[in-house]
């Protein structure tokens, strides 16, 4: 190639590296042109989109339920820690709920209390929940520094203060009812007298609230099905053809011991003579017929004319069961009339330690009488003694110089002639 086109081509190459990409020349600058500072570009212009008002409103709406979110989180989470925190309660607290309060009348009720320290809080906690419309009535104890979340969970539980009424075996209704009535936790008259023997007795839990019909009624309920299991587990070729009859004679064997361990025995006594068509002659059903289920007057005992009184009940005078029971017998009566004892026993009296003796014969049976009542002249006598020492003490300690119990005191005597059980 020859120099010219050397210079041409070389003239041409620094000619286009003085263009810029859009075809402008670029001019050359001196070195202090150079230095000089320059103004930044203008921004690029918004697209028309990006203008669009709809478009702004998503976007601040976006980022407000961003904001919005987390800021629900921060609350819940803060929220959940105050429930779930010991509470402000110092000293243990009883509290009734009546039936039919409210969320809001509760924790109102709460926080008065001082069980919590923050009502609308706790409702929320309790609506968060799902459990608004679960919280039972009832009375419940609060332990100091129970959290939000404990108090809810006792009150749903339903599990408050329990409270008893206990039925001794051998009531009668009449006495039962009067127990019953004399409670002053239950709430509510009394139902209408049910009939003898139709109770069961027992411990009876409930809680504040309950009415005293509706312990009654559980009374009656469990005795039903509990007379329908022992009816069911009877042993066979038993003189006594109905579950009535069982009660009725479960009742006699319940006034006549209050040993558990002997009730088999006394049943069989009164079964060998249902079989062998001998009267009962048991005194509880004495008393009964004269007195009904109000009972015999305290210290009033069993005459003569009284054995020998005609009455509906009165087994000294009439064959076989009585019309009904004596009494609401329990569960070991029940079953000892419908699995007694297999002996040949036909009499009892007692031994002088709370229990009886037992005998096949009246010979045997007469000579156990006999026992018992040299025993009973024994207890009378020292009896009478400690009452004339307590006597004679009481005169020494009151300045009295005269014994004003001169002479032996009387023998107590058995206003009751003796009989055969």
């Amino acid at each position: 190639m020859s120099n010219s086109e050397n210079s041409n081509a070389f003239g041409k190459k620094t000619e286009d590296s003085f263009k810029r990409d859009d075809g402008s020349r670029l001019v050359p600058q001196s070195a202090s042109e150079v230095l000089q500072p320059k103004e930044p570009p203008p921004p690029p212009k918004r697209s028309r989109q990006a203008r669009n008002g709809f478009i702004v409103f998503l976007n601040f709406l976006m980022t407000s339920m961003v904001l919005g979110v987390v800021a629900v989180i921060i609350i819940f989470f803060i929220g959940k820690q105050n429930f779930e925190e010991p509470g402000p309660l110092k000293e243990s607290q009883t509290i009734v709920i009546r039936e039919g309060s409210g969320l809001n009348q509760i924790s109102k009720q709460l926080r008065a209390r001082g069980v919590i320290d923050n009502d609308y809080l706790f409702g929320i906690g309790v609506k968060l929940h799902g459990v608004a419309g679960e919280m039972k009535a009832g009375e419940y104890a609060f332990t100091p520094a129970m959290s939000m979340q404990e108090v809810m969970d006792t009150i749903l539980s339903g599990k408050g203060i329990v409270y008893k009424v206990t039925i001794p075996e051998g009531l009668t209704t009449h006495a039962i009812y009067k127990r019953v009535a004399a409670n002053k936790t239950l709430i509510g008259d009394m139902p209408e007298m049910l009939p003898e023997g139709s109770l069961m007795p027992d411990t009876y839990p409930f809680q504040r609230g309950a009415t005293r019909t509706e312990i009654i009624m559980r009374m009656q309920d469990f005795q039903k099905h509990l007379l329908a299991e022992v009816w069911e587990r009877r042993t066979a070729n038993l003189p006594i053809s109905t579950p009535e009859e069982l009660v009725i004679l479960a009742s006699i064997v319940e006034k006549e011991t209050g040993k558990s361990d002997e009730r088999p025995h006394v049943a069989s006594v009164f079964i060998n003579r249902l079989k062998k068509g001998i009267r009962l002659q048991s005194d509880p059903t004495i008393i009964y017929g004269i007195f009904g289920g109000e009972g015999k007057p305290k210290g009033r005992p069993i005459y003569r004319s009284d054995i020998d009184k005609p009455t509906p009940y009165n087994t000294y005078t009439i064959d076989a069961l009585p019309p009904g029971p004596i009494a609401n017998p329990g569960r070991a009566a029940l079953e000892a009339v419908a699995n007694p004892s297999i002996t040949e026993d036909l009499f009892f009296v007692a031994d002088g330690t709370g229990g009886h003796v037992f005998a096949k014969t009246l010979k045997d049976h007469n000579a156990n009488v006999a026992r018992w009542r040299a025993i009973e002249k024994r207890q009378k006598q020292e009896i009478a003694k400690r009452a004339k020492e307590a006597a004679k003490a009481s005169a020494k300690s009151g300045g009295e110089g005269t014994d004003k119990t001169k002479g032996e005191g009387k023998d107590g005597k058995n206003n009751k002639d003796d009989k055969s059980n």
